[in-house]
């Protein structure tokens, strides 16, 4: 028999063959091209792990770069335009036919006309941030033709390009390196080292094991001759990444699939995720390990209270048995979008551990249970989408008198376990006061804090909030402070080409800006929240004028500024 049939034969009998865990997708290869002029070099690729979300698109380098020309894709119209001071900054949403879009973020401008439109709308709605759904004939768009110039707004750390292509209505993110864009990769995954997990047990009530793999060229083992596990039902992580050919820049990696003696159990692939289910993430790594400091580990398991899956399963659990007590070969095969394969391989076997197991304290949650603790000041409860794996969960008061303060602190829960959804909490106002609408919830978690208006019932105050950690009731009479930096009373502008404002509050969170010159409402754009900034413009005609800005905080504390100035 040909050499080349044994091979075949081998690879499909043991279930090697790449590809056939998940059915490949068929995405049109021809309809979008590069949204810049430049070749596509990626910084971030799509679902590249970030803090609390993946990365939803690509973002494509402009060279260090801001203002490169930014095309369309294919023939469509403008769709939408949305403007933000964190997430996208700028960005344009082009529909197209056949049920795509595509979304092009972090732009200093847009083209001329739509540019003209959108500071018209500004200056109606009276607000800078906004989302505008033009009407479809009102911008029509060819494939190539210049829509914006790339910058780097909204939660851009640097100059590049945001693009994404997603399905229409239904608003769901696709990996565009599967429309075939021209991106040259001929380099597989890179792997670092492998995780085990007590599948029997809660994710975040056990000790995980880290074990180091080497080798090279998209193949790797372990050190150790057999893993020895002590539960008959491990579950495998890996830490690694994904790299473009003519770079070394650390992607995403797009699928991983665990095999247990040839036989497919468990994977992922990084492909159609909504924004609705981006903080999923936090089920598909190691949460705990990363938030104490450590890498990124990607799960080959999908956690109980993972509603909206990036994972499939050969059965119910995708678990792994080895309770036969035998070796079982174990194959972990992570791919990136272009069909470029590293692998891992090593020896498992279960041996039962002598050490009997400690419980935690504290009362048991499951994920889908609506369920809650309550103390005499205290009370939270947990929905039945908010947990992804169960747990033993406590609720503890602490008194404190600090500077502020309206009632004791709360603890609840530890902040390295992620919540899926929100958690509701109720705490009892204890300090007297008459300014019971400046008081505000806040929770905190070391130096980290967020902080809420609550709703009132009596002296019951309520809030939600994403993450566990420390609760309490803080009252806010502190208004905001406004500064115009380098301009003082009756000042010329003449030679100034833009107005900076900078507003700050002692808990860093300004609910409502507005600025005013000579009784007029004047557009102040607000990228990334540093600074409110005016760019002169034929709002501000020469001669003498009055600006007034007001600004105010969570808690309603107002402060306003009046500056007259001559242009």
């Amino acid at each position: 028999m040909h050499r080349s049939l044994i091979v075949f034969i081998f690879l499909f009998s043991t279930g090697y063959v790449s590809g056939q865990f998940f059915q490949p997708e068929k995405y049109p290869m021809n309809t979008f091209r590069n949204p810049l002029g430049i070749p596509i070099r990626l910084a971030a690729n799509f679902g590249e792990l970030r803090a609390n979300h993946y990365h939803m698109g690509l973002d494509i380098r402009t060279e260090h770069r801001e203002n490169l020309p930014v095309y369309a894709a294919a023939d469509g119209y403008v769709y939408r335009i949305k403007i933000e001071p964190f997430g996208f900054g700028q960005a344009i949403y082009i529909r197209h036919a056949g049920g795509w879009l595509t979304l092009y973020a972090h732009l200093n401008a847009f083209y001329p006309a739509l540019a003209a439109w959108v500071k018209q709308k500004q200056y109606q709605e009276k607000r800078w941030d906004l989302t505008l759904d033009p009407p479809v004939s009102l911008f029509p768009v060819k494939k190539g033709e210049m829509i914006a110039l790339s910058g780097n707004m909204g939660g851009s750390q640097g100059p590049h390009l945001h693009f994404e292509i997603r399905t229409f209505p239904e608003d769901i993110n696709l990996n565009p390196l599967l429309f075939g864009l021209p991106v040259k990769d001929d380099q597989p995954p890179v792997l670092h080292s492998l995780s085990v997990y007590d599948r029997n047990r809660s994710f975040y009530e056990q000790d995980p094991s880290f074990i180091p793999v080497k080798g090279k060229s998209g193949h790797y083992t372990i050190s150790m001759p057999e893993l020895v596990c002590t539960t008959p039902n491990p579950g495998f992580g890996i830490s690694g990444y994904d790299i473009q050919s003519g770079s070394d820049n650390p992607n995403g990696i797009y699928e991983g699939i665990i095999y247990d003696n040839g036989k497919p159990i468990s994977g992922f692939q990084m492909n159609r995720i909504s924004y609705n289910e981006t903080h999923g993430i936090n089920a598909h790594i190691d949460y705990p390990t990363r938030e104490a400091g450590g890498p990124y580990y990607q799960l080959l398991f999908r956690m109980p209270g993972y509603n909206h899956s990036i994972y499939q399963e050969s059965s119910p659990g995708g678990l792994i048995h080895l309770e036969d007590g035998r070796t079982h070969l174990i194959r972990l095969e992570i791919k990136d979008a272009q069909g470029n394969i590293a692998d891992l391989e090593f020896k498992a076997r279960y041996q039962p551990d002598p050490k009997p197991r400690t419980t935690p304290g504290g009362k048991m949650f499951y994920p889908g249970m609506v369920e809650g603790l309550e103390t005499s000041l205290a009370a939270f409860y947990i929905g039945e989408n908010s947990l992804y794996d169960s747990l033993h969960l406590n609720a503890k008061d602490s008194a404190y008198s600090g500077k502020d303060l309206v009632s004791d602190l709360h603890s609840f829960g530890d902040p390295r376990v992620p919540l899926a959804d929100t958690l509701t909490v109720r705490l009892k106002l204890t300090k007297t006061t008459n300014q019971k609408q400046k008081v505000l919830m806040q929770w905190t978690d070391g130096q980290d804090f967020e902080i809420k208006k609550p709703d009132w019932l009596a002296d019951w105050a309520t809030a939600s909030f994403r993450s566990f950690g420390t609760f309490s009731l803080v009252l806010d009479t502190v208004p905001p402070t406004i500064r115009v930096p380098g301009v003082t009373e009756n000042a010329n502008l003449r030679r100034n080409s833009r107005l900076v404002v900078l507003v700050q509050d002692n808990y860093k969170k300004i609910k409502y800006f507005r600025a005013t010159l000579d009784g007029n409402w004047l557009l102040f754009s607000n990228d990334k929240a540093r600074a409110y900034v005016y760019h002169f413009d034929e709002h501000c005609p020469p001669g003498k004028h009055e600006l007034q800005i007001a600004a105010e905080d969570e808690a309603g504390n107002t402060s306003i500024l009046s500056l007259h100035f001559v242009k």
